[in-house]
């Protein structure tokens, strides 16, 4: 079997400590004989200055690089810029946050012979029953494993763990319009398919052990639920929110789910922001909220 013997591990980063992270992946690739690599974190534009001064410490470690971008391109942009900074034939991104749990991390990625794009997924650590984050990432784990991602494999993956042939990203770009949080990796899978990219998916997850609090969470979910309304036209097939809103016909059902947010929906918020959120209400919320948004 032939491994891979060149790899680029690209981290963005913002307002997040990825030193740890660091570490570990630099360890296990330093363990690999004759492995060519290389580890860029690009800051991209943190508000918290700290992180961007805590972050910088990976400089410190073999092949390791870390640029301070200054300004916030958006979550695709920082993304192409990594690659274009890459020097090598293989892009492992990784978000920031994600935790390397299995000391054989890289070595899979090397060893894999599944072809295309690979999703390594990933795995939610321990949390409160009081984070709205936890508890929803811990009713959903059943679906990301490797089984059930190859059900759908173009729609199920996410660019916190993603091997990726430099030249795709060259040739396919992550789609710049998507500057705020959500999307952009839905939007790069449904252009892999239209370009007959596979898209594989490997049992080889990081954990997800940081959860931030329930304000920051429904804050963040409003604002990915505002880019999914903004790109619907593009994400149309892509999105089970977008399936269930545009199946309601009838107008009168319209309205009346807009009445209930207006009317409900500052209550459900606070129950979310509380010490006892429900997923129920949560959906609820979502669904409320994006039927809301004008469309214009």
């Amino acid at each position: 079997m032939t491994m891979r013997q060149e790899l680029s591990i690209l981290i963005p980063a913002y307002n997040g400590d990825c030193r740890e992270q660091v570490k570990a992946l630099s360890r296990q690739a330093e363990a690999v004989d004759g492995l060519r690599y290389e580890i860029i974190v690009a800051d991209d534009g943190s508000t918290d200055r700290r992180c961007v001064e805590l972050c910088r410490e990976v400089e410190l470690l073999p092949h390791c690089r870390f640029i301070d971008r200054g300004v916030n391109c958006g979550r695709a942009a920082i993304r192409n810029f990594l690659a274009r900074e890459a020097r090598y034939e293989w892009l492992l991104f990784m978000d920031c946050d994600m935790t390397i749990v299995a000391d054989d991390f890289i070595r899979r990625y090397l060893e894999t012979t599944l072809p295309g794009v690979i999703y390594g997924g990933y795995v939610v650590g321990e949390g409160e029953p009081s984070c709205l984050r936890f508890i929803y990432e811990r009713k959903c784990a059943p679906q990301h494993t490797a089984e059930e991602r190859r059900k759908r494999p173009f729609m199920h993956f996410h660019t916190c763990n993603i091997l990726v042939p430099r030249q795709v990203l060259m040739d396919f770009p992550f789609d710049e319009r998507f500057r705020h949080y959500g999307y952009e990796d839905v939007l790069f899978g449904k252009r892999l398919k239209r370009e007959g990219i596979t898209v594989s998916h490997l049992d080889n997850p990081a954990g997800f052990c940081t959860f931030e609090d329930n304000a920051h969470f429904v804050s963040k979910t409003e604002e990915g639920l505002r880019t999914l309304h903004q790109f619907r036209d593009d994400l149309r097939g892509y999105s089970n929110m977008i399936t269930f809103a545009e199946g309601i016909h009838l107008s009168p059902v319209r309205w009346a789910i807009r009445l209930w947010h207006r009317m409900a929906g500052p209550v459900e918020r606070r129950n979310l922001c509380g010490k006892s959120p429900s997923l129920r209400v949560f959906k609820l919320y979502k669904l409320g909220y994006y039927m809301s948004l004008p469309e214009k």
